[in-house]
């Protein structure tokens, strides 16, 4: 019916979807790839599940974040950030969120860091896109932060977007492999948890308090999710029902 239509149907795989928390979900993200005909294999590496040796059998994979750090030493940590030569050998779409993000650095060769100056990004901050993150998408001027680790820009990536406190906001790596410092994947009720399960958190250097973050939700949200929806997009163009 769908080719009838002049239209693809959506890949029947699943996306993987790596988390790092027993209760952590995928929030809007995982909304918006079912809303896109996605069907979704969610997997915590943290509580022993293994990933797919291939990618054969899935869309793409999302590794999402975590308050672990990608310099820990635990064996899922080191894992996982082996495990992205998965995707990136089969040139499969990868989009890392934060966690995610920096664990695609680490594999690349790249460093993860904290700010000079103790420096956290814990609620809303600015991003810049570069020329070349300004020829893919519109981007939004404010975006949520949770971390304190940063990272640089591994040889061969591509930066994206550019912040003042951290200076690498967005990559990407070849045709398929993409990474997000910031978290567009936020729902309402995900925010309200953050706030309340990380408030020890706003006492660090630059952080916002709790106030702030709900309050720039209303303020800087909209431009994030549509930014975060088209993003999908792109990440997962070959996958996703196109008119």
């Amino acid at each position: 019916m769908l080719q009838s239509l002049g239209m693809t149907p959506p890949d029947d795989r699943p996306v993987l979807i790596v988390l790092h928390q027993e209760h952590s979900t995928p929030g809007r993200v995982g909304q918006m790839l079912e809303a896109r005909g996605l069907r979704l294999d969610i997997r915590r590496p943290a509580l022993g599940q293994r990933l797919p040796e291939t990618l054969a059998d899935h869309a793409g994979v999302v590794i999402f974040g975590g308050p672990m750090s990608a310099n820990d030493p635990d064996d899922f940590v080191k894992y996982e950030i082996d495990w992205i030569n998965v995707p990136l050998t089969e040139n499969r779409p990868f989009l890392g969120i934060c966690l995610g993000a920096q664990m695609l650095v680490k594999n690349l060769g790249g460093q993860v860091f904290g700010h000079h100056e103790g420096l956290t990004e814990i609620g809303w901050y600015p991003i810049e896109p570069t020329d070349a993150g300004s020829k893919l998408i519109e981007w939004p001027r404010m975006v949520y932060h949770f971390h304190r680790e940063g990272f640089d820009l591994p040889d061969g990536a591509i930066q994206l977007a550019r912040g003042d406190i951290y200076e690498n906001q967005a990559i990407r790596y070849g045709e398929n492999a993409w990474g997000i410092q910031f978290h567009g994947e936020l729902t309402r009720v995900m925010m309200h948890r953050w706030v309340v399960r990380g408030a020890h958190r706003f006492d660090l250097p630059g952080a916002q308090t709790g106030d702030k973050h709900l309050d720039g939700r209303f303020l800087h949200d909209a431009p994030l999710r549509n930014w975060m929806s088209g993003m999908l997009d792109i990440v997962f163009r070959p996958q996703i029902v196109s008119v």
